[in-house]
């Protein structure tokens, strides 16, 4: 099986030895997208802001990928603080299709750089991007 790395510029780079995404099977695997601005590489204060940006990162990578936030099926959210679930949970719920996808949201994760939440997903693939 032919696996397709997934880079764009609409969203941060990866910080580390691994992509922002790979296509493979017809799916869309997306790394942890956080709430950073990828053309300042600055990170906003409070929960609100870098949840908007983090799903909106994520939203950046799902298009280069040919797919789209309504062609979610799972996502993980990793977030610090327990407190903060009812405001990502607000503001995930203003971008999810009907229905949702499956979701996994573990809290009290330290993150790097001071980071409140990092948000991973598959997707399915509408149609590849770079063919």
């Amino acid at each position: 099986m032919e696996r397709l790395a997934i880079s764009t510029d609409q969203a941060p780079p990866a910080i580390g030895p691994y992509s922002q995404a790979i296509v493979a099977g017809g799916l869309v695997f997306c790394s942890g997208t956080a709430g950073i601005d990828p053309a300042t590489g600055e990170i906003p204060p409070g929960i609100a802001e870098q949840t908007r940006l983090a799903l909106r990162n994520l939203d950046a990578v799902l298009t280069a990928a040919g797919a789209s936030l309504s062609t979610l099926v799972k996502t993980t959210i990793y977030y610090r603080h327990v407190a903060d679930f009812a405001t990502i949970n607000e503001i995930y719920a203003e971008h999810m299709p009907d229905p949702p996808p499956a979701r996994s949201a573990p809290s009290g994760i330290d993150l790097p750089r001071g980071l409140l939440i990092s948000i991973e997903a598959v997707a399915t693939v509408q149609r590849w991007a770079g063919s």
